[in-house]
C-alpha cells in the first residue's frame, strides 16, 4: 500500500521534511520513493507541495499520514477537518470552551449564593416577628 509521509532531511536541531509518496512497508531513509511531491520547514512554516499531483494520489487511493493530512487540509488540498496526531496522554486542550465552560461555573456558583442568601434572608423575618 502507498502511504503519503515526511521523509526528514537536514541538520541535526534544524529539521527540514519531503513529503514523499513511499510504500508504506519501506524505511523512512531507504530512498524507495515513488514520487516527491514538496518540502514543509516547521522553523520558518514553510509548506511548499505540488497540490493537483497531490490530489492524483489522493484520488488513486494512496494514504496519509496524521502530518501530512493535517498539512493538506491546512493548504486546502482536501477539505476536512484536522486530526489530532499528537499521543493520547496529551489531547488538544480547546482553550475557548475551557474558557466558557469557567465562566458557566462562576455563574452557576453565585446564582447559588444567592439563592441561599435569599432563602436565610426569608426564613430570618418569621423568626424576628
Amino acid at each position: 500500500m502507498l502511504m503519503m509521509r515526511l521523509q526528514r532531511v537536514g541538520r541535526k536541531n534544524d529539521p527540514s521534511y519531503r513529503i514523499l509518496v513511499v510504500d508504506k512497508r519501506t524505511g523512512p531513509k531507504s530512498n524507495k520513493h515513488v514520487d516527491h511531491l514538496g518540502s514543509y520547514n516547521p522553523k520558518l512554516g514553510q509548506i511548499i507541495i505540488n497540490k493537483e499531483r497531490a490530489k492524483e494520489w489522493l484520488s488513486k487511493g494512496v494514504q496519509t499520514s496524521g502530518t501530512i493530512h493535517n498539512i493538506l487540509v491546512s493548504q486546502k488540498v482536501i477539505d476536512a477537518k484536522k486530526k489530532n496526531v499528537l499521543p493520547k496522554k496529551s489531547p488538544i486542550i480547546d482553550e475557548a470552551k475551557l474558557k466558557a465552560e469557567a465562566e458557566a461555573r462562576v455563574k452557576a456558583e453565585a446564582e447559588a449564593k444567592a439563592k441561599a442568601e435569599a432563602e436565610a434572608s426569608t426564613e430570618a423575618e418569621p423568626v424576628a416577628a
